[in-house]
């Protein structure tokens, strides 16, 4: 009986230790791709999973691949652009594996080379582009990227989503020239709506002179009415002309009441 016993338990241990090597579970988001003898398993098409894998233990080799979205900063490049303007520049790209057979027998390391591609692109692209374009145009560069590293990448079995441009770092000679740039374009603008303003109103008191030269009275209620608002300000002592216009009625009348010689 024990002597029954000690070889069944052996038995035992190396079968459990067989199925469990010959039993592998892949998650939802992986897909396993098995090397039968070094050689890729032809009943595959675009990896195996999920659930669970049945292998040949010792004979078959599996390699599991992450199928979700990976993120990954670019570390920032320093670029001088085609007008000659040094920045650095840093960026995230968002890609995802397509073809788990590619990504595994075509490249050593597809996230290393994804990355050495997105910065190799990086400075080749901005430094084609004028520092404005880089500011003004980030989505057209971005899509530029995109399809450039995408383009790369896809003998690989890598889909790239996403290249954006996180941040751009300016010189501080290059910032202050910006700003000294930007307040005087503010200044332009400013003095270009006062010299509208000025000529909009000199049309409109043109045209109120117009109204008031056949009734030279109405310059004269006009007068008043200025005189009535300066009135009502806080000013201790007012100082106004008073035109000789205004005495003209009364100094006809005056001349019409005197008897005549």
């Amino acid at each position: 009986m024990n002597a029954a016993l000690s070889t069944i338990i052996p038995v035992l241990f190396i079968l459990f230790v067989f199925i469990s090597s010959a039993l592998k579970i892949l998650k939802e988001y992986e897909r396993g791709v098995i090397f039968r003898l070094g050689r890729v398993s032809q009943a595959l098409i675009g990896g195996t999973g999920p659930g669970l894998i049945l292998i040949i233990p010792f004979i078959d080799k599996l390699q599991k691949v992450d199928l979700r979205v990976i993120t990954m900063d670019v570390p920032a490049q320093e670029v001088i652009t085609r007008d000659n303007v040094p920045v650095k520049v840093n960026a995230v790209v968002y890609f995802r594996v397509v073809d788990p057979i590619k990504a595994v027998t075509d490249v050593e390391n597809f996230i290393a080379a994804t990355s050495q591609i997105a910065q190799t692109t990086l400075r080749s692209v901005l430094g084609e582009s004028e520092l404005d374009e880089l500011l003004a145009q980030r989505e057209k560069i971005n899509q530029k990227l995109q399809e450039i590293v995408d383009k790369h990448t896809d003998p690989w079995g890598v889909k790239v989503s996403t290249v954006e441009v996180k941040d751009v770092e300016l010189p501080q000679e290059m910032k202050r020239a910006m700003a000294k740039q930007a307040e005087a374009e503010r200044e332009r603008r400013a003095k270009i709506i006062a010299a509208e303003g000025e000529f909009q109103a000199s049309m409109k008191l043109a045209e109120a002179a117009e109204v008031m030269k056949p009734n030279p009275i109405t310059l004269q209620l006009r007068y008043l009415q200025t005189l009535t608002e300066i009135a009502t300000e806080n000013s201790s002592t007012t100082v106004f002309p008073f035109p000789i216009d205004l005495f003209k009625p009364f100094l006809e009348g005056a001349s019409k009441m005197l008897p005549k010689a």
